[in-house]
């Protein structure tokens, strides 16, 4: 069993109900067992700045699942929920999932690169991220709780 950290997403439709729904299918992953949620925060576009805020969290999970399995079912859930990658970055989406971290795991190809490459210039994902596991040490990052005071969490906002 491994830890891992998936960051949720949406700014398209029900924001709200697409992360609770997300929420729920990773906890129904199999042999998986969801041990914290963050709470949701309402945050400014990434990237592309025209277009609506998004609502972003966090989810901790206890899960025997391989990096690549995890991110094969994390698009699975992002495809039930209507996502279609269409290769626009950091534009809309309905749900966006993204594999953070998975304790004690380092992966590099062209599917998946862990830990996640940005997670230290996020405000969006550090900020939920730092109520799971602030003493959390991202190889080659840093810890959660010093990388969230070096970036601007201007226009966030905690909603629940």
């Amino acid at each position: 069993m491994m830890r891992a950290y998936v960051a949720l997403g949406s700014n398209l439709g029900d924001s709200r109900q697409q992360l609770f729904r997300a929420i729920a299918a990773l906890a129904s992953l199999p042999h998986t067992r969801m041990l914290a949620h963050s709470h949701i925060y309402r945050t400014p576009p990434w990237g592309v700045h025209d277009q609506p805020d998004f609502l972003n969290a966090v989810v901790a999970l206890e899960t025997p699942l391989a990096p690549h399995d995890l991110l094969d079912a994390l698009l699975e859930i992002e495809r039930t929920a209507g996502r279609e990658r269409n290769g626009e970055r950091w534009g809309p989406r309905i749900l966006d999932l993204d594999l953070l971290h998975v304790a004690g795991e380092t992966v590099n190809d062209e599917r998946l690169t862990l830990p996640h490459p940005h997670l230290s210039e996020r405000a969006f994902v550090l900020l939920p991220l730092n109520e799971l596991a602030p003493e959390l040490e991202i190889p080659g990052q840093g810890r959660v709780a010093d990388l969230l005071r070096a970036v601007d969490t201007q226009g966030c906002e905690l909603l629940a």
